[in-house]
């Protein structure tokens, strides 16, 4: 049998196939490009099908697909009237305009009860519930004519097999959404003004609700889970590190945190009817990204990082703070700038793309520190994990085992997985996540970054000073 992910990201979409065994047989990428402007972000939905439909295609000439299922981000609008045609742009996730709606609801609810009843501590633009209360104060005639709420997931799943669906991991973030229930939180979409017939019906991830030209169409998840699953993160104790542009850290929890109003960390609704917290960080790899770009453009990555091998841990006291685009956890701080501090005429090139790499492991100590989670290893994504050198200081800096994954399509593989459960070919997701393969695997080699931390924590304290 093959199973089919499909993966849809801010602007790409991959797809992969994934044989009996979870071996990848066949992935494709298509691009697409965002309509931007400030803080509106948008894009036609139908085009949105129009790609993944065109996907599905390419894979298909080439094999079968006994099952599919999709993940995407969590907080992309489509609106359509009663037969399911848009009314307008779909309102991407990346989109703030609704600043003045979110400012409305939080008077209204206050953090304390939003995130007892939804596990989102901050209400931002960001969140479906205040970009459909800016579509009723702004657009009423385009309000006037929206009878269905989609997000992307169940846009593709409705376009596939009709049905008027959703799966709950995709409805966390929305904030109308009770995660202790796992259901609509009736209170909220009355103050928004949203009637339950707009919204889709509620499934839990893996099930299957139909089939689309002969293959049976699964409910996936959102894209972070997604990742989770493809990399095994299904128990807790176990947690996933994404460095891309960004970092994303993903553990799985049996319950909801207590509120406290220092914390920022959300609590989704996860695949299993129990919970997981996302950490992010806003620079990760975009920071070496940064400085090969700025100061070392004829460099590769690998040649960086043999310049940051021939430096000491610890830098020789280079200290960077990694906020080219501000701190989010665990401290929020929009204003936090970037910077080096400890140089002397005997630091060179080495010096600073190592003090970046480090700053980045300090990131993730700093969070897992945050989280206060009991952490037995770390399973590597991104780009970040391609390089052994970074692996090993994540693994000295935090004391913890961190493995990497032979199959990089992480997502893509999670969705398989989930559509292969669907269909009944595996018991359950932690059943198909035993055959998942690691690569690589780093072992606290007890080099003592005690210092280096130190310097770091105690210049964001310094630099990071929230107003």
């Amino acid at each position: 049998m093959n199973f089919l992910g499909i993966d849809i990201g801010t602007t790409s979409v991959k797809t992969a196939v994934f044989n009996e065994k979870l071996e990848q047989k066949i992935s494709l990428t298509a691009d697409y490009t965002l309509d931007s402007h400030g803080d509106i972000v948008e894009f036609d939905g139908e085009k949105y099908w129009t790609i993944v439909k065109g996907e599905i295609e390419k894979i298909k000439s080439e094999m079968s697909v006994d099952a599919l299922a999709v993940d995407t981000q969590c907080e992309t609008l489509i609106l359509t009237d009663e037969n399911g045609t848009p009314v307008r742009p779909a309102i991407v996730w990346l989109d703030n305009r609704a600043v003045e709606e979110a400012e409305i609801i939080t008077n209204h609810f206050g953090h304390k009860k939003v995130y007892e009843i939804t596990g989102q501590p901050e209400i931002t633009a960001t969140w479906p519930a205040c970009k459909l209360l800016w579509v009723k104060r702004n657009e009423p005639e385009v309000w006037a004519k929206t009878k269905k709420v989609f997000l992307l997931e169940d846009w593709i799943l409705y376009k596939m097999t009709g049905r008027f669906i959703s799966e709950k991991t995709l409805q966390s973030s929305t904030i109308y959404f009770d995660i202790h229930k796992g259901a609509w939180w009736d209170e909220m979409l009355s103050f928004i003004g949203v009637e339950k017939e707009m919204l889709p019906a509620l499934y839990s991830s893996a099930q299957k609700v139909g089939e689309y030209e002969g293959s049976a169409v699964v409910t996936g998840a959102i894209d972070q889970i997604a990742g989770a699953i493809g990399a095994g993160v299904v128990k807790q104790g176990i947690v996933s590190v994404m460095t891309g542009t960004t970092m994303v850290i993903f553990l799985p929890s049996d319950n909801v945190p207590a509120y406290d109003e220092k914390s920022i960390v959300p609590c989704h609704y996860n695949y299993d009817d129990k919970y997981c917290l996302l950490s992010w960080t806003p620079t990760a790899g975009m920071a070496l990204k940064w400085f090969r770009n700025a100061l070392c453009e004829n460099f590769s990555f690998k040649e960086l990082d043999e310049l940051a091998s021939a430096v000491p841990a610890g830098s020789d006291g280079v200290t960077f703070l990694p906020y080219l685009c501000g701190s989010t956890m665990p401290k929020y701080n929009p204003a936090a700038r970037g910077s080096f501090t400890g140089l002397t005429t005997e630091h060179n090139r080495g010096h600073f793309v190592r003090a970046v790499m480090e700053s980045v492991a300090c990131m993730l100590k700093s969070n897992l520190d945050y989280l206060g989670l009991e952490v037995e290893e770390i399973r590597a994504m991104g780009g970040g994990a391609n390089s052994p050198l970074w692996c090993q200081m994540k693994a000295d800096m935090t004391g913890k085992k961190l493995v990497t994954l032979k199959n990089k399509e992480t997502a893509c593989l999670g969705s398989a997985i989930l559509a292969a459960v669907g269909v009944s070919f595996f018991a359950n997701v932690e059943e198909a996540t035993k055959m998942i393969e690691l690569d690589k695997v780093f072992e606290s080699r007890g080099v003592d970054y005690t210092e280096c931390y130190e310097r770091y924590t105690s210049y964001d304290k310094l630099l990071n000073i929230t107003q």
